[in-house]
């Protein structure tokens, strides 16, 4: 890990993290610049640990590159994966509104990744400058927590072959790359990581891979790369 400020200067070829997130999307260049020269720029090996579920934190961090992903695990270490999060998605939002709040997930980096951090007391002073960033804050939070409960109620009431159909669709809209014949994945997780995802077993993500690709639904490339060639009759299968 890596940790040095997140100057724009220092890092020409790509925007301030602030201009990548949603929550500061009505300010200006000038603002953009002055809450990037607040933040602190950190990079992370591919496997590194981010956060740790349990541990005291008072940082919003805003991925600038790279994918993370949000995890819980059981009494047993059995890893359920929450998020897959990528460039301007940005995670430890609860802890700027309670000073006691825990991680209660712990993030790893999928790939090298840089990270842009603010700390509380910075937050604090961004959101008393500009009051309509804890209104975003809030709505970002309502998203999540909706996130989680669909997460809870596709695993517990959900037949596998649509919790992987769901997956896929998240997918198609957060990673795919629109092409001639469909949309074009590139898989952020391992096949093991897709199946703790999901709640399944990977055995299971395999077979039912194979069934879709069968059907004409999806096409492989090894373990990397997935094809949605008819991303409306995998909406038909889940309805």
């Amino acid at each position: 890990m890596c940790k040095n400020h997140c100057n724009p200067v220092d890092h020409q070829e790509k925007e301030p993290c602030p201009i990548l997130v949603p929550i500061f999307s009505a300010l200006s260049s000038e603002e953009i610049l002055k809450i990037a020269k607040m933040t602190k720029h950190v990079q992370f090996k591919k496997g590194e640990t981010v956060v740790q579920e349990g541990e005291r934190s008072d940082t919003l961090s805003i991925i600038h590159s790279g994918k993370v992903k949000l995890s819980k695990f059981t009494v047993d270490g059995k890893e359920q994966i929450l998020y897959i999060m990528t460039t301007g998605d940005f995670f430890g939002e609860l802890n700027l509104f309670n000073d006691d709040e825990l991680n209660n997930f712990s993030a790893f980096a999928i790939e090298d990744t840089e990270i842009c951090q603010l700390r509380k007391s910075e937050m604090d002073q961004i959101m008393l400058e500009y009051p309509g960033i804890s209104m975003k804050l809030l709505t970002a939070l309502t998203k999540r927590l909706a996130h989680t409960e669909n997460l809870a109620q596709n695993l517990a009431t959900k037949d596998p072959e649509v919790r992987i159909v769901h997956m896929i669709l998240e997918f198609c809209q957060k990673f795919g790359i629109k092409m001639n014949n469909g949309i074009l994945i590139h898989l952020p997780i391992t096949r093991e990581e897709i199946a703790s995802y999901v709640g399944v077993t990977r055995e299971t993500i395999s077979r039912k891979f194979r069934k879709f690709e069968e059907l004409g639904l999806i096409s492989l490339t090894g373990n990397k790369q997935m094809m949605v060639n008819n991303q409306l009759a995998l909406r038909e299968y889940i309805n």
